[in-house]
């Protein structure tokens, strides 16, 4: 545990990728293979299943260290961590030097055993496991109860410091870090040091990524004879998996989906085995994308009705071929991967199998005008990809390239204001905003992002020097600051006030030029709704 503490320490008190994967590095170089494997479940948000609700262990060190609940709240709020509050909490009661020195897998392996025990074993056993752990050890144990990890390890980073620590080429220790593996049925070897033996049937590819580019870059640097133009549709990017007979759907935030889609599925029980697809789930009808908002209806229930399928149909736009007839065919170019998709996709003639088709144009400036139809068509912009490009792992340039129209935005007022985590535990960085109808302020969209350290901070002097109300965490502010927000799409809603809700809503300016009375309205809102939702 203290090795993988100083891990989480080094991790976090470095900006620079080179730092993070070398320690990466030294860590794997050196940690149990137990620890190993339980690290990069950690890192892949596949922890343990949580043995004890935040409330109760909230409960149990306010009993621990013998301080008012108001006073934990309290050191809450300044922290804006509950692990990092808990462990400062609990130094207060250190009477010993912490020489115990178990691994990382031990105190994992206690968390999963006391899933199944009464509250007085739990507290009990956590009880002793806090006494024993030094105040960094707390706080990373803590983050293993409770998850959210702000450390700054993607997948990708992951994938990059096994592949230098173990020499595996990282598209392969990518494509053995995808699927639904667990540290409770899977070693550390097996796992990314053997071959093949041990890869799941349903493990997906790492996604192919673009980057985003300007029309002027495109223009500039592009040849139109070397890239094929396609449409970039509004869903959720899946991989259909077809392999023994059996059928795996995973999105790309690496979420088995099969169950979500059971007309996908079956289209895909008519593939030939060895067939692996990538494309967007869309909701579809009639030869034309839904709203985003229904294809999230079949995301969020646990049971999929007759009735939900009639009213949220959806379809597979599919984008590529990356695994056929068994075999993976990522480095073939696109012109052979796509005319092979071609042929089975005509063979399957299933209504819910649609190829993503390539659009015809002569030169950038043609293409420019078909671009402007992307909002009219529900799509996001269009995409860029070379004739000859292979299918390559994660984020990448040069080879395809995502060419997005420009956000819808509207002007907002700050009403209220909430303190972030991590490093932005001590600021108001979170905030909700509002539009007028006609002498009231009706919130429409919360955002966190999009503003620079320095007007954060700003921002923050005026939340504190302007507060009305408290409610927990949450402070009501005078109505005086305007932002631009930007946003990719609205859609109704019942669950606002509004009435009405945003697809990635984020901030993209402070207006300091406009005062409160010409910020927008909630008719402005539904104009939106009504043109583009």
């Amino acid at each position: 545990m203290k090795e993988f503490a100083q891990l989480i320490t080094s991790l976090d008190q470095s900006t620079k990728t080179s730092e993070k994967v070398n320690a990466l590095k030294n860590y794997f170089l050196s940690a149990d293979d137990k620890d190993k494997i339980w690290t990069l479940a950690l890192f892949t948000d596949r922890k343990p299943q949580r043995a004890v609700t935040t409330s109760l262990l909230k409960d149990w060190v306010i009993e621990w260290v013998g301080i008012p609940e108001w006073l934990f709240q309290e050191s809450y709020h300044v922290v804006g961590d509950l692990a990092e509050t808990i462990a400062l909490l609990m130094a207060l009661k250190e009477s010993f030097e912490h020489q115990i020195d178990k691994p990382l897998s031990h105190y994992i392996d206690t968390l999963i055993e006391l899933k199944n025990k009464n509250n007085n074993e739990k507290k009990a056993r956590l009880h002793l496991i806090y006494e024993e752990l030094d105040s960094q050890e707390r706080f990373v144990f803590t983050k293993i109860i409770t998850g959210g990890w702000r450390v700054g390890v993607s997948q990708n980073l992951m994938t990059k410091a096994l592949s230098q620590t173990f020499e595996i080429d990282q598209s392969i220790v990518a494509h053995r870090l995808m699927g639904k593996w667990s540290p409770e049925n899977f070693t550390f070897h097996d796992l990314i040091l053997e071959e093949s033996n041990n890869d799941l049937a349903s493990r997906p590819y790492p996604f192919y990524l673009a980057h985003p580019i300007t029309t002027a870059e495109i223009q500039i640097n592009l040849n139109p004879l070397e890239w094929q133009a396609e449409w970039k549709w509004d869903g959720i990017r899946g991989q259909i998996i077809k392999r023994n007979d059996e059928v795996f759907i995973w999105s790309r935030g690496e979420e088995l989906v099969t169950d979500k889609f059971p007309e996908l599925e079956a289209m895909a029980k008519h593939l030939p085995n060895g067939i692996v697809l990538d494309g967007e789930i869309t909701a579809f009808e009639n030869g034309e994308p839904l709203s985003f908002a229904l294809l999230q209806t079949r995301i969020g229930r646990k049971n999929i009705t007759k009735n939900l399928l009639k009213k949220a149909p959806v379809a597979f736009i599919c984008y590529d071929l990356i695994e056929y007839d068994g075999k993976d065919i990522r480095s073939n170019s696109l012109e052979n991967r796509s005319q092979l998709l071609k042929n089975l996709i005509k063979e399957a003639k299933d209504p819910v199998l649609i190829p993503s088709q390539s659009i015809k144009f002569s030169d950038w400036t043609e293409l420019i005008e078909i671009r402007k139809k992307s909002r009219r068509l529900k799509t996001e912009g269009l995409m860029l990809k070379k004739k000859d490009s292979l299918y390559e792992s994660g984020r990448k340039r040069g080879n395809w390239w995502k060419w997005k129209i420009a956000p819808l935005t509207i002007d907002g007022i700050m009403i209220y204001a909430q303190k972030g985590h991590g490093r932005r535990a001590d600021l108001y960085s979170d905030y909700t905003f509002a539009v007028w109808d006609e002498d009231e302020l009706v919130p429409f969209a919360k955002a966190y992002s999009g503003l620079t350290d320095a007007e954060m901070k700003k921002v923050d002097a005026f939340v504190k020097k302007n507060t009305k109300e408290k409610f927990g965490p949450v402070r009501t502010v005078k109505p005086e600051l305007v932002f631009e927000i930007a946003f990719e799409g609205i859609q109704e809603s019942n669950r606002h006030k509004s009435g009405i809700a945003l697809r990635f809503p984020r901030i993209k300016r402070w207006r300091k030029d406009k005062p409160i009375n010409e910020a927008n309205k909630l008719t402005d809102l539904q104009e939106l709704l009504q043109k583009y939702g």
